[in-house]
């Protein structure tokens, strides 16, 4: 079944906080060139932070991301942290196991939070990350540090997004991989 929403209102009372979640390599690429992945999966095979899946409810990503997860799921079993809503102007035809939304940024947010069922949210990719930062739309910023240097592919944030204020408020390691913990100062 394709399923594709076009909008919804919610109040926020009662939901998760909306997180950007992402790898990073030392020198800050979330993707290397073709928008590559599999590095990532070189250092985090294992659930090496049981406690962040456990509070995910919901994921919204961008199309491109969900595209470059696509080419990956021969090697992956994809995503994992609950409904799985990707925000796009060009929906496609035939259903992928998640759902379309064709809304407004803040929309999509308010819709997959809903879904989250008091969870957190988490937000994918570069671009749709940049957006909800943009836009005053997120909570945390948390970031798995691998022990790499790619030298080239996508950043960590689209350029333009201009200056956020973070407070760190917990770093981890596990293996190989340091979590780094940020609020968003509002």
């Amino acid at each position: 079944m394709r399923r594709i929403i076009t909008g919804m209102s919610d109040t926020d009372a009662g939901l998760g906080k909306v997180v950007v979640n992402r790898a990073m390599s030392l020198d800050g690429f979330i993707a290397g060139p073709d928008n590559a992945m599999d590095w990532v999966f070189d250092y985090l095979k294992e659930d090496l932070f049981p406690e962040v899946m456990a509070a995910t409810g919901a994921m919204l990503i961008g199309r491109g991301t969900h595209e470059a997860a696509k080419r990956m799921s021969a090697e992956n079993t994809g995503y994992d942290g609950g409904p799985v809503f990707v925000l796009t102007h060009r929906p496609p035809d035939e259903p992928e196991g998640v759902t379309f939304l064709t809304c407004d940024l803040a929309e999509a947010v308010a819709t997959a939070r809903a879904a989250a069922g008091g969870k957190n949210l988490e937000i994918l990719g570069a671009d749709m990350a940049s957006q909800c930062l943009q836009r005053g739309l997120v909570d945390e910023v948390l970031v798995y540090v691998v022990p790499v240097l790619l030298g080239d592919g996508v950043r960590f944030s689209t350029s333009g997004l201009g200056r956020i204020d973070l407070e760190p408020f917990s770093n981890t390691q596990s293996g190989p991989v340091t979590m780094l913990r940020f609020r968003v100062r509002k």
